[in-house]
């Protein structure tokens, strides 16, 4: 076997042990409440498993982990009653450092001095709790040999290879002479194998299949046959743990007598034992009937149908092919549309060819009606003759290309069948059944609840449905903050929940559906819901001054907003939830809440369910062509203008008894083209539905829906706000995809911000204009606070929560004038940010002062070295800030940003 094959079986063995770890950590959660053999005995399986793979892989340190937890475990088979909570919380430390090994072998290396320190203290504590394993426990055996693990590994994969190709090969109905070379080959490299592993049953059915193709050519195909299904079997048996039963022999069922040579070879031989000469007299002193020993033939031990799909369920494909697959089947896609854009733009050229065609037999009918002006006898018969003859040719171009076009509308179904089907399996094979994701999170809030002293029953619902495996990735930060806030914010102390009336044991659950196409996953709680009069209380300090109840607990998801009294180190500094919404955004997903005091609380995330191929409507703004997905519009429509209305001085639409506050795009958008309005045009309202409230979004025009290829853009290229990604369309143009959720949420606060209507926002560069001051800090008190000191000096103030944001503003055509940022914020910090805007020639004379709680000498020294051109520490002194921002502005040159 090569050293690649090696390394390759060497790291699906590490993959295999992660699994085994989530079952142990799986069943091990169940073990204190419910304490069964069936658990431990699943357990003690794992362990056992990874010691004996670990051993033969050469991970010592893994095995003699897995080695020493199996022993406490063999400890608990013999008695259950030892286990309680201080044991379980032990053996869940060990079975973290377990995984902790594994993935530093999978970095090629093992050798962590302070997990190994932690493991030793744990299995120290388990000992003097438990005591030591005694040899009735080492009796508990699982597996006939430690190899078994590796043998099960390489059966699944390397000897698949080799099944595979043979069932390849039969398919095929290759020559006698090329099947018999090629199976003898197969043949000795398993061999090989099995001497390798040491299964000596399975090296001697190999030199069985050898030596009858060397001896019984004229029956090459039947042995072939034969072998395979005795290799699939023998792959079945070890793989199911049953060694001993395996086969050594080849056995086929003979023909007639005339075989008789070959059935003697088949039998199979026994070395008897010397017998001892007591027994002779005996054997002597009676009639023995001998029974001839039957041949079995294999073709009445060929597996089932069912059988045999269950051996071929599975197979292992590395993520990168995955990832490759998933961008040909973009391409294909965009070649696909390509397809059907240009079959109908032929199909409009065929139809203006037949007019053309009907105008110039209308022209032949009336020269033929005035051909009697025609004087010249031979001008009368040929000028008509000729054209006649003109339009017989193109009528029958016209019917060739009708014809060809039906048979390409033909191919094209098929194709888009096809492509539908494929896409729909590729999206299955990227799928991960959501308990990959949700199986840790049992554990992790029976500890919350051990240790903040609060019963919690946790549910899990749809843990079988399927999410593409990079969503699930992306997922797992959201639901622990969720889970994290259900538990502290949520759910109530014992003492509490049963002085007012509900049960002791508070509820989290945790549910996933499928919908169209989307995953909608519901984190619930019935604790004591969320207050709302805190959060309108907490908003009035900051100076904001919300209505509704959707106002109201969307500011729950801004950065640095909470109404904790105290920040502990489980929660309370308020910037869980914007990392929630900031996660799903980057996914093209969404979070909505919905809570009722003294009841408890519901957060609702969607998500998509691929994030390569996607349903758009196109529509265009400002002649700009813009991707909405479909699932982000819930109403398309063409308004009357008795539909457009006002309320409380700002416009609205109105339609089906709705009213919603209306936004105009093109006002917010700009562009440098020119978009002339024609009646052809008509003017679109797109009704989305965003923080619980309806508005509408209006735009020149609506193309249509359209299925296209999502493309992340290049990490060195920003995004203006409120757009994530490009779609990809059939004539190979390139639509920005509009995150809706992130460009109202910009409108929004740039309304908030400028205290002016959309209209005013777009005209950017008047004369008279005041200069705009860019703000970045992550938290919203100080960015308000800094905000109102601005704006009181009469400055105009755009604000960013981090570098990131602050780069995208920058890029969006803002007249930044300077700006003021803080260092330490998420994703890019000061630093970061300063040295970015500096590097870039368009942006580096532009005025950066550093507000930071950050007062060190060497802070000041690294900012100003990055070209900071002034440094100030919280809390600031308002006059010298304001002066020195004039100085600022003063000294700058102009910029064209």
């Amino acid at each position: 076997m090569s050293q690649d094959k090696e390394a390759e079986i060497r790291q699906q063995f590490l993959e295999e042990a992660e699994e085994y770890i989530r079952n142990i950590e799986s069943a091990l959660s169940q073990l204190a409440s419910n304490n069964s053999s069936h658990q431990i005995d699943a357990i003690l399986r794992a362990a056992h498993s990874i010691k004996g793979g670990a051993a033969m892989m050469g991970f010592q340190i893994l095995s003699s982990l897995a080695h020493r937890l199996e022993d406490f475990f063999k400890i608990l088979k013999s008695g259950p009653s030892l286990i309680n909570q201080e044991v379980e919380k032990l053996l869940l430390v060990g079975v973290d450092c377990l995984s902790q090994v594994v993935k530093l072998n999978f970095r090629g290396d093992s050798n962590d001095k302070q997990c190994l320190e932690t493991a030793n203290q744990a299995f120290a504590q388990l000992q003097t709790l438990l005591g030591d394993a005694q040899s009735s426990d080492d009796s508990i055996a699982l597996m006939p040999e430690d190899g078994q693990a590796m043998a099960g590994l390489i059966f699944e994969t390397e000897v698949e290879e080799y099944l595979q190709r043979l069932e390849s090969l039969l398919a095929a109905n290759p020559s006698a002479i090329e099947l018999q070379a090629e199976v003898t080959l197969m043949a000795q490299e398993l061999g090989g194998l099995g001497e390798m592993l040491q299964l000596q049953a399975f090296t001697s059915l190999c030199e069985s299949v050898v030596q009858q193709l060397e001896t019984n050519s004229d029956r090459t195909l039947e042995i072939a046959k034969s072998a395979l299904q005795a290799w699939r079997t023998t792959q079945a048996t070890i793989c199911c743990g049953e060694l001993s039963t395996l086969s050594n022999s080849l056995i086929t069922a003979p023909d007639s007598q005339e075989d008789s040579p070959l059935l003697d070879f088949l039998l199979p031989t026994f070395e008897l034992p010397q017998l001892e000469g007591e027994l002779v007299p005996f054997l002597e002193g009676e009639k023995v009937a001998v029974t001839e020993p039957k041949s079995i033939s294999l073709s009445g031990l060929a597996a089932t149908k069912d059988d045999q799909e269950y051996l071929d369920s599975t197979v292992r494909v590395p993520i990168k092919l995955l990832d490759r697959l998933n961008d040909w089947f973009g391409e294909l896609t965009i070649a696909r549309n390509s397809v059907n854009v240009y079959t109908e733009r032929l199909r409009s050229l065929s139809s203006l060819l037949k007019s053309r065609v009907r105008t110039m037999q209308n022209l032949d009918s009336n020269l033929l009606v005035s051909q009697g002006n025609i004087t010249d006898q031979s001008n009368r018969y040929f000028l008509p003759q000729a054209m006649v003859q003109d339009l017989v040719r193109l009528q029958e171009v016209t019917n060739d290309i009708d014809l060809t076009l039906e048979e390409a509308d033909r191919s094209v179904s098929e194709l888009n069948r096809v492509a539908k089907q494929l896409q729909t399996s590729l999206t299955k094979v990227r799928m991960r059944p959501f308990a990959d994701l949700v199986s840790r999170f049992p554990r992790f809030i029976r500890e919350l609840a051990s240790e903040y002293g609060k019963n919690v029953e946790f549910k899990i619902s749809g843990d079988q449905t399927l999410i593409d495996r990079s969503i699930l990735e992306v997922l797992n930060n959201p639901l622990m903050h969720l889970l994290r806030n259900a538990f502290d914010h949520g759910i109530e102390k014992p003492e509490i929940r049963s002085s007012l009336g509900k049960k002791a044991v508070g509820v989290i659950e945790i549910k996933a559906v499928s919908q169209s196409n989307q995953i909608i996953i519901t984190v619930k709680d019935d604790g004591g819901g969320i207050n709302l009069e805190q959060i309108r209380s907490k908003a009035q300090q900051l100076g904001l001054n919300p209505q509704s109840s959707e106002e109201l607990l969307s500011l729950i998801f801004d950065p640095g907003f909470s109404t904790a009294s105290q920040v502990t180190t489980l929660s309370g500094r308020g910037v869980g939830m914007d990392i929630v919404r900031t996660n799903l955004r980057q996914i093209g997903g969404d979070i909505k809440v919905d809570t009722q005091l003294g009841v408890g609380t519901t957060f609702t995330l969607s998500v998509p369910l691929t994030l390569s191929v996607a349903k758009v409507v196109l529509v265009e703004s400002n002649g700009m062509l813009l991707a909405f997905l479909c699932d982000s519009v819930r109403e398309m429509l063409l308004p009357n203008p008795d539909q457009f209305c006002q309320i409380a001085g700002k416009e609205a639409i109105s339609w089906s008894g709705y009213i919603a506050p209306l936004i105009r795009l093109d006002k917010w958008l700009k562009s440098r083209q020119k978009f002339e309005q024609t009646p052809l045009h008509k003017p679109t309202v797109l009704t989305i539905e965003h923080n619980n409230a309806w508005l509408g979004l209006l735009v020149n025009r609506s193309i249509g829906e359209q299925e296209v290829v999502i493309r992340q853009v290049e990490p060195g290229i920003a995004m203006p706000p409120g757009f994530s990604s490009c779609a990809v369309l059939g004539d190979g143009r390139v639509a920005p995809l509009v995150d809706v959720p992130a460009l109202l949420d910009w409108i929004d606060s740039s309304d908030l911000a400028l205290e002016d209507s959309p209209q005013k926002v777009v005209n950017l560069e008047v004369e008279g204009q005041k200069d705009t001051i860019l703000v970045v800090d992550d938290s919203i008190n100080v960015r308000r606070f800094l905000s109102l000191t601005l704006e009181k000096a009469g400055y105009r103030v755009e604000q960013a929560i981090d570098g990131e944001e602050a780069l995208e503003k920058l890029l969006t055509a803002l007249p930044i004038k300077a700006v003021i940022c803080d260092v330490d914020m998420p994703r890019l910090d000061g630093y970061g940010f300063l040295g970015r805007v500096k590097s870039n020639s368009k942006f580096n004379q532009l005025p950066i002062a550093m507000l930071t709680s950050r007062s060190g000498s060497k802070d000041r020294q690294l900012a100003m070295q990055l070209g900071a051109t002034a440094y100030f520490s919280k809390p600031y002194n308002e006059h010298e800030l304001l002066q020195t921002i004039k100085q600022m502005l003063a000294k700058s040159s102009p910029q064209k940003i």
